[in-house]
């Protein structure tokens, strides 16, 4: 009965477990770091903005969680050079989950998008998920148990107005979930994606405060709301453990059944 009672406690916990989350200091990102702490991990996270890093872990620091933090800004690729090899001195080259959270979205007509919107969207949510990921692929293979999780959205899958190139962006991370997923596997590191329905953070500030299109979304939206941060980490979490150990190339949406409602 002991040793059942130690099995299962394991298998939903991230004791001693090592992370790296883009984007950990406002919005589904912060909420993650913090989820994967209080379950054991240790975790590293990044953002653009020196100052709001700094409050956060000072913060974290005051709650005993151990975190780290680097300044960077994910849409250079020189900057993702740099946090990666911050990432691996910080734990001596091993990493066992990498979540890809930090993107910009932006509202546009297809018509009025330019050539700088386009790199710009591409460049910040896809192309840094792709180049983190074959950038940490030493390090998650080297601790034998490795994790990717992608952080998509339902624009992914379907039309959200205004959200061309960011549903174009989503969609290539959905993608490069399953491939990555398949070559992957046999260096042990499963791949897996979240995609949320629009969740209350700052990145979908802009349509939170129309009253109009809070109320549609949410008459879309079988459970009748919009999601908060908190409904998306303990999915990742629970992707990172050894209980989802044979979940592997999945797109899960936490939408409230946003994206099954006709």
């Amino acid at each position: 009965m002991e040793n059942i009672t130690k099995t299962i406690s394991k298998r939903w916990s991230l004791q001693g477990s090592t992370a790296l989350v883009t984007g950990g200091t406002k919005g589904i990102g912060h909420a993650i770091v913090e989820e994967l702490c209080a379950l054991g991990a240790t975790v590293h996270t990044c953002s653009r903005n020196e100052a709001e890093l700094n409050k956060c872990l000072q913060e974290w620091e005051k709650m005993k969680f151990n975190v780290t933090g680097s300044v960077c800004d994910i849409s250079c690729r020189a900057e993702r050079h740099k946090l990666m090899d911050k990432v691996s001195a910080t734990f001596q080259g091993k990493l066992n989950i990498l979540v890809n959270n930090a993107g910009a979205a932006l509202y546009k007509p297809v018509v009025d998008l330019t050539a700088e919107d386009y790199t710009f969207i591409m460049t910040t949510n896809f192309e840094s998920a792709f180049h983190l990921s074959q950038l940490s692929h030493p390090l998650l293979k080297a601790s034998g148990n490795g994790s990717v999780i992608l952080i998509s959205s339902i624009a992914g899958r379907v039309a959200l107005p205004g959200l061309t190139i960011y549903s174009a962006s989503k969609g290539a991370m959905d993608q490069l979930t399953r491939n990555l997923a398949c070559e992957w596997a046999k260096d042990t590191i499963r791949t897996n994606c979240i995609a949320p329905g629009y969740i209350k953070t700052p990145l979908a500030q802009t349509k939170l405060d129309d009253e109009d299109f809070v109320v549609k979304e949410n008459s879309r939206i079988p459970l009748g709301y919009m999601g908060e941060p908190n409904d998306v980490a303990p999915i990742v979490a629970f992707l990172c453990m050894s209980g989802a150990s044979y979940i592997n190339g999945q797109i899960i949406y936490v939408d409230g059944g946003r994206t099954v409602n006709s």
